[in-house]
């Protein structure tokens, strides 16, 4: 990886600052304090995850599932800290595509690039349809019935018809039979029927209006909006603790460690979203203090909600009642509170929309800033005269999401989006660790705190390696028994992850690395050992398409290159 390769070429952390700041496009408006950053993150963490997929993964994992989240939270924190020090050193827009612009280069800056638009893009897709789920069932309360073909995707639809024809109306779920029951009754062209998710549609539509129009109306709807999902959160909490059954918390592990961690995606898609306050860097009055402390609050609060949530709901009822797609306020209906049932449902489509506004939010600035360096077409860095807004980055991205919210299903974006986030988290910890051996540090107003990993991170290494030796002959007995091919397509993370921790442990002592970075590359590294193999081929293919608009346009047009 030679330094004077074009592919490697960095910016320099005085090139970025400059580049932000004299631009021809115009400047973006700096309105955000610390309190509207911890704002964003709490809008960006707490929605879909809380209000959805909290529930399949509790169904999975039983009330354990509330260490997982603990331990996901660690994991995020190690990689905060790394962000907090790159938003300090750097404070522009573009987040880890900024950072590994930095540390590692330009291809490895547009991959980072590219990651994010999956990850932004599918994550806002994944909210949007639990939104819709949500409104429709809202409207139900107030005894409005939308047509069914006017709320679901087609293939959700045509897969309940299909289990339908084959099992009958028994074997099916109360939801799989309204879904059936929308296939049947969707008008049709031909023999195409007509299926689309609309609420998912509109309501993209509408942020992405509001988002085109400035941070200070998107700033002052997502603060108005977390006092009131915050507000309903604690409530539950706390009427839901008089309903708690602890015989519901036992077993605490009913499915044990795999069954706690086979929640591993839907657990960290709840956190994915405090790394999209770094995209409004250039926004605040004073990143480099405020970043870090925002990203640190947030994390902190969101994680006591979510442990304290999760305990109420496996206490309230038994975990295998758990997989459905509003677990709050099926736990409360449950229990005969139908009145809370209903407070939910109306305060769970805001407290979801607010996560939408900060996602679309951070998708354009990313794509402005990848444009300003040359890596996207120059339309993408047009800041709106008025608004002082990414203008057409925010249409693009008003229809890169909404479209597919109109016509597929979430289970399959949840993991998806996991693979492109846990990527760009290891490069970002990695980064600090460039930063540091480089001495770029030096002139970071925030830097994470250094705990010399000399022998500490190769100590634990061994200790590791002896752990599974003496206590892990389950895990060693399903290794022998896969074959080479079985271990390459299964496994091939996990040797990954070993060889990793091996090098860095040689890596720390020779350069007296610090361990909290190198916990973050471990923990979203082993964390990502857990998704399935077929994310990951999606995840590679999306990156492939992605190199060849690199190489078809931004190698040649990088403002590097230009030099």
């Amino acid at each position: 990886m030679s330094q004077n390769s074009p592919l490697f070429r960095k910016k320099t952390v005085d090139q970025i600052l400059k580049d932000a700041h004299s631009g021809s496009e115009g400047g973006l408006a700096k309105v955000l304090g610390v309190r509207d950053l911890v704002s964003l993150g709490i809008a960006a963490i707490v929605g879909a995850g809380i209000f959805s997929t909290i529930g399949l993964a509790s169904y999975n994992g039983g009330p354990a599932v509330s260490l997982l989240f603990v331990f996901t939270a660690i994991a995020c924190v190690f990689t905060a800290l790394s962000y907090a020090q790159f938003a300090s050193t750097v404070p522009v827009s573009g987040s880890a595509y900024t950072y590994a612009y930095v540390a590692f280069g330009e291809l490895f800056a547009w991959i980072i690039g590219w990651a994010l638009i999956l990850e932004y893009a599918v994550s806002n897709m994944v909210v949007a349809i639990s939104w819709s789920e949500y409104f429709v069932s809202m409207l139900k309360g107030f005894g409005i019935t939308l047509p069914g073909w006017l709320t679901i995707n087609g293939e959700t639809a045509r897969e309940a018809f299909q289990k339908l024809q084959v099992s009958g109306a028994a074997q099916l779920s109360d939801y799989e039979r309204v879904a059936a029951a929308a296939y049947e009754s969707a008008p049709m062209i031909g023999d195409f029927h007509i299926l689309l998710n609309l609420p998912a549609g509109l309501v993209t539509l509408l942020i992405t209006a509001l988002v085109y129009i400035g941070i200070r109306e998107s700033r002052t709807a997502s603060n108005i909006m977390v006092v009131l999902k915050v507000a309903v959160v604690l409530l539950v909490i706390l009427a839901g603790a008089f309903y708690v059954k602890p015989e519901n918390w036992s077993p605490f592990a009913p499915n044990g460690v795999k069954g706690v961690l086979s929640g591993v995606a839907a657990v960290f898609f709840a956190f994915i979203g405090f790394d999209s306050i770094s995209t409004t860097a250039e926004e605040c009055r004073n990143p480099q203090q405020d970043m870090p402390k925002a990203m640190i609050y947030c994390l902190v609060i969101c994680t006591v909600l979510y442990v304290l949530i999760t305990l109420v709901l496996t206490g309230m009822v038994n975990y295998t009642e758990l997989k459905v797609s509003d677990p709050l306020a099926f736990v409360f209906q449950k229990n005969g509170l139908d009145f809370m049932a209903g407070v939910i449902s109306v305060s769970s489509v805001i407290a979801i929309t607010s996560a939408l506004l900060v996602y679309q939010l951070g998708q354009p600035r990313i794509w402005m800033t990848m444009s300003r360096d040359g890596l996207l077409w120059k339309r993408f860095a047009k800041i709106h005269p008025k608004y002082q807004t990414p203008s057409f980055a925010t249409i693009v991205t008003g229809f890169v999401v909404g479209i597919p919210a109109l016509f597929f299903k979430m289970d399959f974006f949840v993991d998806l989006t996991s693979v492109g986030t846990f990527f760009a988290f290891i490069l970002v910890c990695g980064g600090v660790l460039y930063l540091d051996h480089k001495g770029i540090s030096a002139r970071s107003k925030f830097r994470v705190p250094y705990i010399n990993g000399k022998y500490l991170v190769g100590i634990l290494f061994f200790l590791a390696i002896l752990g599974i030796l003496t206590y892990g002959q389950g895990i060693i007995l399903e290794w022998r028994m896969l074959s080479f091919t079985e271990i390459i397509e299964h496994k091939l993370l996990t040797i990954i992850f070993w060889i990793t921790w091996c090098t860095l442990s040689i890596l720390s002592y020779q350069h007296n690395f610090s361990a909290l970075p190198v916990a973050g590359i471990l923990t979203n590294l082993y964390l990502m050992t857990e998704l399935g193999a077929s994310n990951w081929l999606i995840f590679v293919i999306w990156l492939a398409i992605g190199l060849v608009i690199y190489f078809s346009y931004g190698y040649k047009q990088s403002k590097l290159a230009q030099k």
